[in-house]
């Protein structure tokens, strides 16, 4: 593990899983082992599927969906909101419903986002909403946009109301003073939502960073795209840093249809470019608002190391580090530990509608070499020193 000279180490469970109940450790502990099965990461998501039908929706919500959502609505994600305020971590809400793409379906998950955004107003505890525009605009309008096509009379007359869905979850975040983050998304659709994204920091950052664009540093471009994007404006700027999801996705459409992959060529020119993402944020800290997005430990200290060189105070409100619910407590609570901002994404909607969502954070903590050997060790060093402890 990594850790500094100002004493922040990440090899501190005690303080990683002090929220968590031994009972709750051992059930972690079993659920991260069953991701090592390939019949689990095959099956899984259409037994689940079929559970749910049954009505064995229980198993699912007793299991993974504990582990990594925080209930089924708004309010049921109280108490996971209060439990990590109580270790001075923030929530984002996050609905995570995906697929249907028709004009009701964006209608209510405007609506949706909207709530979480006036459930943050004002609260400490929750201090970013956040959307996927595809939650409220046709892929394939994207898509259009990105590459630069004109769209036919019923094609603009949607896109229009996908638009006007956009900007009215930007002015109630701005209404409300709630940061916002824009996700970001596959690259072929990117550049539309990236326009969406800068026409509203222009229009909502005017005294501070309300809207929030996303980098996927995983992109070999998005480093030069922050660049411009600070060279050519002058008002304030808000920035989420990711590594990215859809590497495998983008690599193969690429290949299929002959351009060139907008992948970085290895792992280690993504995390070149992720930190100095970061270093670029940081020395335009005045008027650059950065959400450190990261479940790298080396990224994460490089990040505090950076912090303390230019003299920004750990709790400074225009730096925050984010982690996934379920995920690398042993950075996110320990950097809040020592007075770091932190905020949690915390994915909530109804157990039928999250399985895609949840498949993928199976499938990226399968395997003992990558995540899931990360969080089972932590976890097994945890109940060890809690059973010497007693003894």
């Amino acid at each position: 593990m990594v850790s500094s000279q100002s004493n922040l180490s990440f090899d501190n469970t005690e303080v990683a899983f002090k929220s968590k109940s031994n009972a709750a450790l051992r059930k972690a502990s079993w659920l991260f082992k069953s991701f090592d099965y390939p019949i689990t990461l095959s099956w899984g998501p259409t037994l689940a599927k079929i559970a749910v039908g049954l009505g064995f929706k229980f198993v699912i919500k007793s299991t993974i969906f504990e582990q990594f959502c925080g209930g089924e609505t708004i309010s049921e994600c109280n108490h996971t909101i209060q439990r990590l305020s109580d270790s001075g971590i923030g929530t984002i809400l996050d609905y995570s419903v995906e697929g249907a793409e028709i004009e009701s379906v964006f209608d209510e998950t405007a609506k949706e986002i909207i709530d979480t955004i006036e459930k943050a107003k004002g609260n400490s505890s929750i201090p970013f909403s956040v959307f996927k525009v595809t939650g409220i605009v046709e892929s394939a309008l994207l898509e259009k946009k990105s590459a630069g096509l004109n769209l036919s009379d019923d094609e603009n007359k949607r896109w229009l109301r996908g638009e006007a869905r956009f900007f009215e979850i930007c002015q109630a975040a701005f209404d409300c003073q709630v940061r916002l983050f824009v996700d970001a998304e596959e690259s072929w659709i990117q550049e539309a939502i990236d326009r969406l994204a800068e026409i509203a920091m222009n229009k909502y950052n005017q005294n501070q960073a309300i809207i929030y664009n996303t980098l996927q540093m995983y992109r070999h471009d998005r480093l030069a795209y922050l660049k411009s994007q600070i060279e050519n404006s002058t008002g304030y700027l808000g920035f989420k840093l990711v590594r990215g999801a859809y590497m495998e996705k983008e690599r193969k459409r690429a290949l299929e249809k002959g351009y060139k992959d907008p992948i970085q060529p290895n792992k280690q020119a993504s995390d070149n470019d992720y930190d100095q993402a970061v270093i670029v944020c940081l020395q335009n800290i005045e008027r650059i608002s950065i959400c450190i997005g990261t479940h790298n430990e080396l990224s994460s200290m490089k990040a505090v190391e950076l912090m303390k060189n230019y003299g920004i105070p750990n709790n400074d409100e225009r730096v925050f580090f984010s982690q996934l619910l379920g995920m690398s407590d042993h950075i996110s609570f320990n950097l809040s530990h020592h007075g770091y901002n932190v905020a949690k994404y915390v994915p909530y909607g109804p157990v039928s509608a999250v399985i895609p969502y949840l498949t993928r954070r199976a499938q990226e903590n399968s395997g003992m070499a990558g995540q899931m050997g990360r969080e089972l060790g932590l976890i097994t060093k945890e109940l060890q020193r809690r059973k010497q402890s007693k003894s």
